[in-house]
């Protein structure tokens, strides 16, 4: 009786902690949108009521390899013959919890999570387009008229093991994308080539570039900051060097940046003219 009384004060322990659990990361970042909070937190429910369901059963089995011990008296069961009542029993029980478990404990927060991730056109603020091409991201702002690329600048010597690789190797990018914090923003996704798969392991959504289709996902970013991330789709030879890497600004200064972008595009683009008007 006292080992039943310790399983279960063990397992109301550990669902009692859920609270407690709901920010602890494991090997997760450190979750900065409302898809990552979710993600993190239906991960933590998961892993207690797995963990608490492994010790629950793995303590009845010691138990009953313990009580039932040859060197007690105990005897091996015949089961041959029609099944009784307990041998339903014990094969039903499990079979109906498990069902309780997967479409309950288990399928309702991983139906709301799927549902917050597909809900992409509800209030959004900002569109932005990403085209996967071999090996590069292509951005683009489709309202506001603003569109650039954005390539790996790891220098070839540290690749080649040629000198010190630098703090952010591989992860490192000639024009950042930048986003607004606290704004609701659709991303929608393609690909000029193969399919490349676009991923920042902080805000919680990975989404596949697929040539010839536009998939969408979305992101509200929590907290200003640097965040990177990388091509998860093996694409070719060069798939390890096209990184993601997010600026996340406050409103004021992501207008700026547009307006700069903006005036930079225009003077490329009278510079471009002017070179082809040129004798």
């Amino acid at each position: 009786m006292q080992v039943w009384k310790k399983a279960i004060l063990g397992a109301v322990a550990c669902l009692g902690s859920l609270g407690a659990l709901a920010d602890y990361r494991f090997s997760f970042p450190t979750p900065v949108t409302p898809i990552a909070h979710e993600t993190l937190h239906v991960h933590n429910l998961f892993m207690v009521i797995a963990l608490t369901l492994f010790f629950g059963v793995l303590a009845l089995m010691l138990y009953s390899f313990w009580r039932h011990r040859k060197s007690a008296g105990h005897k091996a069961a015949d089961f041959t013959g029609p099944k009784s009542r307990k041998q339903w029993f014990w094969v039903l029980v499990p079979f109906v919890g498990l069902l309780v478990l997967d479409y309950g404990v288990f399928g309702i927060p991983a139906y709301h999570a799927v549902l917050m991730y597909e809900d992409t056109k509800t209030d959004a603020d900002l569109v932005v387009k990403v085209t996967g091409s071999q090996w590069l991201w292509q951005y683009e702002f489709p309202a506001e008229g603003v569109k650039f690329s954005s390539r790996l600048t790891t220098p070839r010597e540290q690749i080649d093991n040629l000198q010190t690789k630098g703090e952010n190797y591989l992860l490192e990018v000639d024009n950042p994308l930048v986003l607004p914090v606290g704004k609701k923003i659709r991303f929608i996704t393609t690909s000029n080539d193969v399919i490349h798969s676009w991923w920042v392991p902080a805000f919680g959504v990975k989404r596949d570039a697929v040539p010839g289709f536009l998939r969408e996902f979305w992101a509200t970013i929590d907290k200003p900051g640097t965040y990177r991330g990388q091509c998860s789709e093996l694409c070719g030879k060069e798939h390890g060097f096209m990184p993601v890497v997010v600026n996340v600004v406050t409103p004021e200064e992501f207008a700026q940046w547009l307006a700069d972008k903006k005036a930079q595009q225009a003077s490329t683009g009278a510079a471009a003219v002017v070179a082809k008007a040129a004798p």
